[in-house]
């Protein structure tokens, strides 16, 4: 089939969500060659990549994925009811690729959002386009990354948070390890990683670098079963909600899209500048994350605040970003968002 959909692809002809789910799997399976998987994942970069495409090869990544159960409910696209933040799992995952090199804003977010009770899969990896990702950050900052699917299951259901480190849940991915290395340009991979949550996550907050794409990846999780979704791009290119621009949002509710853009000056925020939030290495970032959770007023705190009220909405647990940042300020001033941090250290290294 890989040869097939190579050929189809370089001739600008779209694959069927089927025809992709049967390439993935070639490759996902190790039975494509990497010249193959690089070559095909080149098409499609140059093609550009369908909704139908990248549902296709998400489900593939979903069903190779370990999965663990957290006692979430999965809330269809389709369901008009049930809005009990109890019930929500949410992932507050970016994309990278934005080379910008601000600090880990998602990664600081997750800990406000579960500091408010909602219980959060925080889905990562190793840097990609600025230094520090976010395994490197939790790393620095005390988390023992690799304590295994049972244990991060549990660690989300007894603390409320919990890290999915990649490369243990996604073991297929080895695969297309070298091809992606060696081409060294964004492909559909970037994206397919925020994409296959192995916890199930009901909820999210996607960051993207490219605005073009948040119709397109709010249509693929609408098809993923998702029941409230966030995919934002800020407009100064970042992959998060930015406090910098304006904020393209894409919007899912319950099988509804609808697209907006929002500004920090409306929610009574200053707007600041990419050096404001800039990022170092895991060692700084660590420590702006700790001062962030120990109530530093900076615009690092804002960009936090409002991409925790982005995850606290697709939670269910508030109605508008108004209110959600009142909550993720509660939140943080309190310490509760603080000892989420410091719990999921200890139990990490337990």
């Amino acid at each position: 089939m890989i040869r097939e959909a190579i050929e189809k692809v370089v001739k600008g002809v779209n694959l069927s969500e089927e025809e992709m789910r049967k390439a993935f799997d070639e490759i996902m399976s190790g039975q494509a060659a990497p010249s193959q998987i690089a070559a095909f994942i080149v098409a499609l970069r140059m093609k550009g990549e369908t909704v139908e495409e990248i549902t296709g090869a998400a489900k593939v990544m979903r069903e190779k994925s370990v999965r663990i159960s957290v006692g979430g409910t999965l809330v269809g696209a389709d369901t008009e009811e049930s809005e009990s933040c109890e019930e929500a799992i949410v992932d507050t995952c970016g994309t990278g690729g934005s080379g910008l090199n601000t600090f880990n804003i998602s990664t600081a977010s997750s800990f406000v959002v579960a500091g408010c009770g909602v219980k959060v899969a925080k889905h990562g990896n190793r840097s990609a386009s600025s230094q520090c990702g976010s395994a490197d950050v939790l790393e620095a900052l005390g988390v023992k990354l690799d304590i295994g699917a049972d244990l991060t299951a549990r660690c989300i259901r007894e603390i409320g948070i919990g890290f999915l480190y990649a490369p243990l849940f996604h073991s297929a991915m080895k695969y297309a390890v070298v091809p992606r290395r060696e081409i060294g340009i964004r492909t559909i991979f970037n994206i397919l990683g925020p994409l296959s949550n192995p916890a199930g996550a009901t909820s999210q907050v996607l960051g993207i670098y490219d605005s073009n794409l948040t119709e397109v990846l709010a249509k693929v999780l609408k098809n993923l079963g998702l029941a409230r979704a966030f995919v934002a791009a800020g407009m100064d290119k970042l992959d998060e909600i930015t406090i910098t621009e304006r904020t393209k949002i894409t919007e899912l509710d319950k099988g509804r899209l609808k697209t907006y853009y929002i500004s920090p000056e409306k929610f009574g925020m200053k707007r600041a500048t990419l050096d404001d939030i800039k990022g170092g290495s895991a060692k700084e970032n660590a420590e702006t994350i700790r001062s962030i959770l120990k109530g530093e007023r900076s615009s690092r705190r804002d960009v936090v605040l409002l991409n925790s009220s982005a995850a606290l909405i697709a939670a269910f647990r508030t109605k508008d970003f108004r209110s959600g940042i009142k909550l993720a300020e509660e939140s943080i001033d309190s310490g509760r968002a603080r000892e989420k941090l410091e719990q999921l250290i200890r139990f990490s290294n337990q």
